[in-house]
């Protein structure tokens, strides 16, 4: 087969065979394809879309193309369950949700990824804690979900080496935004890290890449329909993320939340949001799933406990959840952006936020741009919230002054205030979509 050929007939509209998809993931991971072919690849699925049976065949060739994690040899005491998010402005959820659930009973080996397009990743948060291995080989990765019940890694070299070298081609060629490519890359992750079950939460709003809402329902009924027939207990919520979630975005801004988070300062929105998704992730594993349960596991200690067991069992500072704030690295320049007049936040642009945190140095543009994890927005508002002129929207953490400057101006203008108060903000879950969604 030459890739040019399946290049074209993807380009041209036409289905590919799973022999085609799984020769073109083949030079995906042994290198035999190059970067230029691979981006054509992925804009020709961007404009052409993929039918069913070719995701669930990309899916598994890009699960296939390496090793693939069990754990019935650890005898584990309950279920092996995870979550994952499509993406958004501020989204710390996962550093929050896995030690809850390690907490309730569970299992949580969650590979992550990182930044794409305007949104942040899990692992480039986990980088600004000095010492954290988000590379640990398998043996240490298994010892630590074992031990701590949870662990959040990025993928290994063994683990879907098809999709690590996708997802970096992507996120600097536009083609984020690809359903079948979202559904693929998630799911080999997942289906390589031997799961019971995973919960989606798919993001539609202003800040998420499904800005559509039927677009995110696209989104949620692929994965579900491809998770399930691949025999992956899966269920997705379809969350609001049409204002930054909680108060925080850039790297150790948002870890520094969660640590909040887990310490008792709790942001309603966020803990709506994570309150739903633990039980989901329970009620999948067979656990008790009611609220009371997840409350008992946050105000009791045990989450930060297991979040604390995590990191330092991942080459952390032992005494993070302690001193947090002393390990976290912060920014030199801290400026507010004042608001402009009187009035009431009525809605955002929160991908323009997501935007200016890479601006600011806390993203990147390239695939190998180095990212400085102390830059970001810090007490961002809430729609709804009443302001007086001269009052922060948010608080912009810089490396300098040039650089905060601009920020200023992008969120200014990306923070709408208005006269009257909005209708009241409704719930973080719109909706959920389970394996026999029509």
């Amino acid at each position: 087969m030459l890739p040019q050929e399946i290049i074209r007939r993807k380009r041209d509209g036409q289905a590919l065979d799973p022999a085609e998809i799984a020769f073109v993931v083949q030079g995906m991971t042994d290198g035999s394809i190059g970067e230029g072919q691979i981006a054509a690849f992925a804009m020709a699925v961007f404009f052409n879309d993929m039918t069913m049976d070719e995701r669930v065949a990309l899916t598994r060739a890009m699960t296939q193309s390496g090793t693939t994690l069990r754990w019935d040899d650890l005898d584990l005491s309950g279920p092996v369950l995870d979550k994952h998010s499509t993406g958004g402005v501020g989204d710390k959820i996962s550093l929050m949700l896995a030690p809850i659930v390690a907490a309730c009973g569970g299992f949580v080996p969650m590979i992550s990824g990182r930044g794409l397009g305007h949104t942040g990743g899990t692992l480039d948060k986990l980088d600004a804690i000095p010492g954290y291995s988000t590379a640990p080989d398998v043996a240490l990765f298994r010892q630590i979900v074992a031990e701590a019940g949870c662990a959040i890694i990025g993928q290994t070299d063994d683990l879907a080496p098809a999709d690590r070298r996708l997802y970096a081609i992507r996120d600097v060629t536009a083609t984020v935004e690809s359903l079948p490519l979202i559904t693929a890359s998630i799911l080999s992750k997942k289906l390589a890290a031997g799961l019971g079950g995973l919960v989606m939460d798919v993001k539609t709003g202003s800040g998420a890449f499904a800005a559509n809402r039927q677009d995110a329902r696209d989104l949620a009924e692929s994965i579900v329909a491809v998770a399930n027939g691949a025999g992956l207990p899966t269920t997705a919520l379809i969350t609001d993320m049409d204002q930054v979630l909680g108060h925080a975005a850039g790297n150790a801004l948002e870890v520094a939340e969660a640590v909040s988070y887990l310490r008792g300062e709790r942001d309603p929105r966020t803990h709506e949001l994570v309150l739903a998704l633990a039980s989901e992730m329970l009620a999948l594993g067979g656990l008790p799933a009611t609220r009371d349960v997840v409350e008992k596991a946050l105000t009791s200690g045990a989450a930060a406990e297991h979040f604390a067991r995590m990191v330092a069992g991942l080459g952390g500072p032992a005494d993070f959840m302690e001193r947090s704030e002393h390990y976290l690295p912060a920014a030199p320049v801290v400026v507010a952006c004042p608001a402009a007049r009187d009035g009431c936040v009525v809605g955002m642009d929160t991908r323009a936020l997501g935007v200016t945190v890479i601006s600011l140095g806390g993203g990147r543009r390239a695939a190998g741009d180095h990212i400085d994890h102390s830059v970001g927005l810090s007490r961002i508002c809430h729609v709804g919230d009443m302001v007086t002129r001269g009052q922060p929207l948010a608080m912009i953490r810089a490396a300098d002054t040039t650089t905060a400057e601009v920020a200023v101006a992008t969120v200014s203008g990306a923070i709408h205030i208005g006269d009257e108060a909005p209708a009241a903000s409704g719930a973080m879950v719109l909706e959920r979509i389970a394996r026999d969604a029509s």
